[in-house]
């Protein structure tokens, strides 16, 4: 479907892709990764055609529709369900001539073309992919004018997944949806029909949607099987391998250059001098990727306090008297918690947290405080209020205006500002890397409670795994509120569900809470089913024996797609398990010793393998949604 041949792309003076040749197959879904601006985006855009390569082939194979994640918000007076709708530019132009027509022939044409493209069902679909990103049915009719950018951005991907391109390209998806939205997001696109490359520094879409990893460094593409674990333990293999290969070309570098330095000027040695230095010569090292230095965090260690550091008893909160949008709040926080909140946007989480880092006053109850306590509090919004014009130093320095300059860089350093970086001004940073900042200035006073709120949403892969480590390795509470499942289940050990103008303890984890939204989602389509169905013809009382009997006819009627679900199922584990077998074989470092020969056939079982789980998932989904659908 889509291949790159000896590409290269140059961003004035940089080179962000050189001679980068891959090719992807249709009906793949593939995860885009690398290090913040190593060219990720830009590999998206010239993909899509907005930029033209300097050199090489991009070619799309056939009549390829490409539809890609812009980071502009849409707006205007149109209602959301409109907006969606129109994405279907072909829908929308038939539609609008069928008003219009008058040729016979050209009716029955149009007529004909909307019914392939399921013209009659496209309302449903769109209210389907907007209930899932968050937005209700009242919601849908507002207008896009009603929302902030963060909103408007899902309708924007909305919109995108509605009009189902050939090629699905997703920069950052999850960036504005809550944890619920993601979730749907997951879903989704493991079904979706297309192909879809995606661009993401969430481990866990990574892990539960792609099934080939490509890999962008050193202005190269390096296309895994797998997942994003599979490809990490597979590319840290290889680079232990290339490793060893290096110390032994290393090794040998040094043995002949010995004999040279002892006899390059000795008569009966000099021809064998000779040619020891031209073998030096083709001794090059393996051109291994070179590993960047690994970003740090290291959180200040805070003073104890006695527990709880904060408690609340009959609190509530808003931002207008009289109007809490959350009440009856009764928690206590202690130094050793570790705290998730979930719950949809809009439900009230970064509300509480600005309460419990005393930017918003309760209204009513009792709030205590330990009289020591100090709070990081992390905005959402925490990175884009930065000085671009500031360096680290400066910015730090205003906030700590009695502490040496060598203190503040000290605490800098923490968050891997040192040298010349912590002198860098703020807008010369990466997204990334102002979130460092960011963090290193909302803990520089040694708080005993940090309050993160989307910590990582301009954070790539290992500095999100950098994050979890300092978190864990933090001795004060954290709060946290985040749309990265993996980070939730790494650092939280207790769950908070903000929901119905509360805040209460949610007993269990995330695959509980995952298992509880399906639930919800289930039960609302069947009471939207109901309401557009409503069975007017039944009678006021109906007899035992007519229940079992219209039972027995239900469970007749759908016995073949429980058949279907069930077969599917178990070819999915026979698959699933074949895969992993396959996965280990070529995970062997002791294959790649072997030539070529059994490398390209495993890669080949796999590619089929992972074709046919495609093929049952598909089958699975269809059996579901059907059993779902009689009900």
């Amino acid at each position: 479907m889509l291949h790159l041949n000896e590409l290269t792309f140059r961003l004035g003076p940089r080179v962000l892709l050189e001679r980068a040749t891959v090719a992807v197959d249709k009906g793949w879904r593939v995860g885009l990764v690398g290090r913040n601006g190593t060219g990720k985006t830009t590999l998206l855009r010239l993909i899509d055609g907005e930029l033209q390569p300097d050199a090489g082939d991009l070619r799309l194979m056939g009549r390829v529709r490409t539809g890609r994640l812009k980071q502009e918000a849409p707006s205007g007076p149109q209602a959301l369900s409109d907006f969606v709708l129109a994405a279907d530019r072909e829908r929308t132009a038939l539609l609008a001539e069928a008003e219009t027509a008058t040729d016979p022939h050209r009716i029955a044409e149009i007529h004909d073309r909307l019914t392939t493209i399921r013209a009659d069902s496209a309302p449903a679909r769109a209210a389907r992919i907007l209930a899932g990103l968050g937005f209700d049915e009242a919601a849908q009719q507002r207008s896009l004018s009603e929302y902030s950018g963060g909103w408007r951005m899902r309708v924007a991907l909305a919109a995108l997944l509605f009009s189902e391109p050939d090629l699905l390209l997703l920069d950052e998806p999850t960036n504005h949806l809550d944890l619920e939205a993601a979730m749907w997001l997951e879903s989704y696109l493991v079904a979706y029909p297309g192909t879809v490359i995606l661009v993401s520094h969430d481990r866990g879409l990574l892990n539960r949607v792609p099934t080939k990893i490509l890999h962008l460094e050193g202005q190269r593409l390096l296309l895994y099987n797998g997942n994003y674990d599979t490809f990490e333990r597979t590319r840290r293999e290889r680079l232990e391998r290339e490793a060893a290969s290096n110390a032994k070309i290393q090794a040998q570098r040094r043995h002949i250059q010995a004999f040279v330095d002892r006899f390059r000027y000795k008569a009966s040695k000099a021809r064998q001098a000779q040619s020891r230095l031209k073998l030096l010569e083709k001794l090059q090292p393996i051109a291994s990727v070179v590993e960047s230095q690994t970003v740090s965090f290291d959180f200040p260690e805070p003073e104890q306090l006695s527990p709880p550091i904060v408690s609340m008893e009959g609190c509530a909160v808003g931002y207008e008297p009289g109007r809490p949008i959350l009440k009856n709040l009764d928690l206590r926080i202690d130094m050793d918690d570790r705290i998730a909140l979930l719950g949809a946007n809009g439900n009230g989480k970064s509300t509480f947290a600005r309460l419990l880092a005393g930017r918003l006053r309760s209204e009513g109850g009792r709030l205590g405080r330990s009289p020591k306590l100090k709070v990081g509090y992390f905005a959402q919004d925490e990175a884009e209020t930065l000085d671009l014009g500031a360096s680290a130093v400066e910015h730090m320095s205003r906030l700590m205006p009695m502490e040496p300059e060598q203190r503040v860089r000290n605490h800098l350093g923490r968050f891997g500002f040192s040298g010349t970086k912590a002198d860098t001004a703020a807008g010369k940073l990466s997204g990334g890397e102002r979130a460092r900042l960011a963090l290193a200035l909302v803990s520089r006073e040694s708080p005993q409670l940090l309050i993160l709120d989307e910590p990582t949403n301009h954070l790539d892969i290992d500095s999100r795994e950098a994050l979890v480590q300092a978190l864990n390795g933090f001795e004060g509470a954290v709060v946290l509120v985040s749309h990265d499942a993996h980070l939730v289940e790494l650092v939280a050990d207790r769950l908070w569900l903000v929901a119905d103008g509360g805040v209460r303890r949610f007993e269990g984890d995330m695959a509980d809470y995952r298992r509880l939204l399906l639930e919800q989602r289930r039960a609302e389509r069947r009471e939207a089913r109901q309401e557009r169905e409503p069975d007017k013809d039944r009678a006021p009382a109906e007899s035992a024996k007519d229940r079992r009997k219209a039972a027995a006819e239900a469970r007749a009627a759908t016995a073949h797609l429980r058949r279907a679900a069930e077969q599917a199922e178990k070819a999915l584990a026979k698959l699933q398990a074949e895969k992993a077998k396959l996965e280990a074989a070529l995970a062997d470092p002791g294959l790649y010793e072997r030539g070529p020969e059994k490398l390209t056939e495993l890669q080949k079982q796999h590619a089929a393998v992972e074709a046919r789980i495609a093929e049952e998932e598909e089958r699975w989904l269809e059996a579901q949604s059907e059993l779902e659908a009689a009900g």
